[in-house]
């Protein structure tokens, strides 16, 4: 195992931003339609042409009190970073259905997702759910078949008259005692 001085562990400290997971606030509607907008408009680059893509972030207002009311409908959990929202997901309880799930286009691939994902699935566990679905976008669905969700097929949407194909994802759920 390597050591470090007090100094360059501090440093590296310094260097790793400290993400915290919570429930949203509506003071995180704002940098919720942030993240959404470049989450699709940077983040999604690969898996999607630009006009698909400025249909899909165009289908949400980029206005704090659109996401805010969102809130209402779903449960939403946020990471946030020096206390501002960089990735956030919404689960529709009821339904055992992710409605959305997004990330900093910088901060994707660090595990921010996949740590709001089993905060829901704790969620649902604890709601009595046994399986949650998801309207995965192609970038996220590659991820998720990875961590072992079950594809149920394609499924086309249309945005601001734009078609866009996602994958419709399943994944049982369990609970493990600790």
């Amino acid at each position: 195992m390597e050591s470090m001085t007090t100094s360059e562990a501090s440093s590296r400290e310094a260097r790793t931003p400290r993400v915290l997971y919570r429930q949203a606030q509506a003071r995180d509607g704002a940098d919720q339609a942030e993240v959404f907008h470049h989450a699709v408009m940077q983040g999604a680059a690969t898996h999607y042409s630009v006009p698909e893509r400025e249909a899909w972030a165009g289908s949400m207002p980029r206005e704090a009190s659109a996401w805010a009311a969102r809130q209402a409908f779903y449960t939403t959990l946020v990471a946030t970073c020096d206390g501002r929202c960089v990735g956030f997901l919404e689960v529709d309880l009821p339904r055992a259905h992710v409605e959305t799930l997004y990330v900093w286009p910088s901060l994707a691939r660090r595990g921010i997702g996949s740590t709001l994902l089993v905060h829901a699935e704790r969620m649902l566990i604890e709601h009595g759910t046994d399986k949650v679905t998801v309207d995965a976008s192609l970038m996220l669905a590659e991820s998720l078949l990875r961590r072992g969700w079950h594809d149920l097929g394609v499924e086309w949407v249309t945005r601001e008259g734009v078609r866009l194909e996602r994958r419709r994802l399943e994944r049982r759920l369990s609970a493990v005692e600790t």
